[in-house]
């Protein structure tokens, strides 16, 4: 049995290394620091809470109570909500929560497809068809890398659809939660806005607010462009507060992960602190990322609309090779992107799309600022079109010198472990 955890400790010490010498350049992934990794491994882990504050099915929850009472109220604070829930554990456990508070089975919604950057829970292959519902894509301007409202307007006039799922894993810009809302009042149908990738530059004010622009409920896991830990969160208007929680729990989540529930309040705290300093910075690094690319001589997209106003760049690299190809060659010197399906692929095209995604988040966590960004820009020309030697020692010099989390109440090394 020890060779097994031998084996163990020397991957886990192997990844930790790899990373601690890389570009983290995932726009899903963000780093915590060591007072929320440090409720990970609490007594909170053994623990089971089912049912609301107050109203437990087990006993020994009063200092839970407490905890996750907290969570709400900075939730709310935070958001500036009517109702919160804290209880769900992912992001696809949120959407189905709210898939099943406001639609029935056979009900038609819109969402984003997959290639155009919607999540997959969004469409028939996941969550909305395990709820049994019928999903019409938005049409969608490939070029602005936006809905095409317009359209989008006569198909809902014409389908009625009960819901208008917004927010994507491919989300650039503001999407029309004002356009939509006023569609959906027309018709008696609600909007869902999934936050997951932008919420804390939603909670710093660098994006768009979808509470206050009309949307009826707003879910998001809580790890990419937030400090949090692997979880999510689902916020709406009064009114549905009932129909929410009743589909969280009992409905999809038994007991809540009570550690990382601790772990998500340190979160929370931090985003008040210095959510709106961070998430500033984030939208800077991305635009001024995304520029250098451009004139680098890389298709980046969106470039009518300045190619970013989130944490994302999308990148079309067909011409070298396709984004698993891309993707490889960057691991190869330790910057790690995803490939990505580009609004002209096909799903069957998703072993080798058409694009890369590069998020900024993480390296903005750990301090780096536009005359980074530059740096990167350059690392990845020298990799992908110079085809330089020695760009691997490039990348671990510049990480060297940002191993320290900033944007939190105690400035530390990222990498302890």
């Amino acid at each position: 049995m020890g060779s097994y955890l031998d084996e163990l400790e020397a991957a886990v010490n192997r990844h930790n290394e790899f990373y601690k010498n890389s570009l983290p350049l995932i726009a899903s992934e963000n780093l915590t620091c060591s007072t929320t990794r440090r409720y990970y491994a609490s007594d909170l882990g053994h623990r089971y809470a089912e049912g609301k504050v107050g109203e437990r099915f087990y006993q020994g929850c009063d200092a839970i109570d407490e905890i996750e009472q907290l969570a709400l109220d900075l939730t709310k604070k935070l958001f500036n909500a009517e109702h919160a829930n804290v209880q769900p554990i992912s992001g696809v456990v949120a959407n189905l929560a709210a898939f099943f508070a406001l639609t029935e089975p056979s009900d038609l919604i819109m969402a984003l497809s997959i290639p155009c950057g919607g999540h997959i829970s969004h469409d028939r292959f996941s969550a909305a068809g395990i709820r049994g519902l019928k999903v019409e894509h938005y049409p969608f301007n490939d070029a602005d890398m936006e809905i095409d409202v317009d359209e989008t307007k006569k198909i809902a006039l014409k389908l009625r659809p009960k819901l208008f799922v917004l927010g994507s894993s491919v989300i650039l810009f503001p999407q029309p939660v004002k356009e939509l809302s006023e569609v959906a009042s027309e018709i008696g149908a609600r909007v869902l806005y999934d936050a997951s990738h932008v919420l804390g530059l939603i909670a710093g004010g660098e994006f768009q607010d979808p509470l206050r622009e009309g949307a009826d409920v707003m879910t998001a896991s809580t790890h990419k462009t937030f400090f949090g830990p692997q979880r999510a969160i689902i916020l709406s208007k009064k009114e549905l507060a009932e129909k929410i929680d009743k589909a969280v729990f009992p409905g999809v989540v038994s007991n809540h992960h009570l550690n990382t529930l601790a772990a998500l309040v340190v979160s929370l705290a931090e985003m008040l602190e210095f959510g709106k300093e961070y998430a500033s910075q984030v939208v800077k690094n991305a635009k001024r990322l995304a520029e250098n690319l451009y004139n680098l001589g890389f298709r980046v997209v969106g470039e009518g609309k300045g190619f970013t106003s989130s944490h994302q760049i999308a990148v079309d690299v067909r011409e070298l090779g396709g984004g698993a190809k891309v993707a490889r060659a960057l691991e190869s010197i330790n910057v790690i992107v995803n490939k990505n399906l580009m609004p002209w692929d096909d799903i069957s095209s998703s072993f080798n799309p058409s694009g890369i995604r590069i998020g900024v988040q993480e390296v903005t966590r750990l301090g780096m600022g536009e005359n980074e960004m530059d740096e990167i820009a350059e690392i990845i020309h020298a990799r992908l079109i110079k085809h330089e030697e020695r760009v691997k020692e490039r990348v671990v010099e510049l990480k060297r010198r940002f191993s320290t989390l900033k944007y939190t109440f105690k400035e530390e090394e990222a990498y302890l472990w």
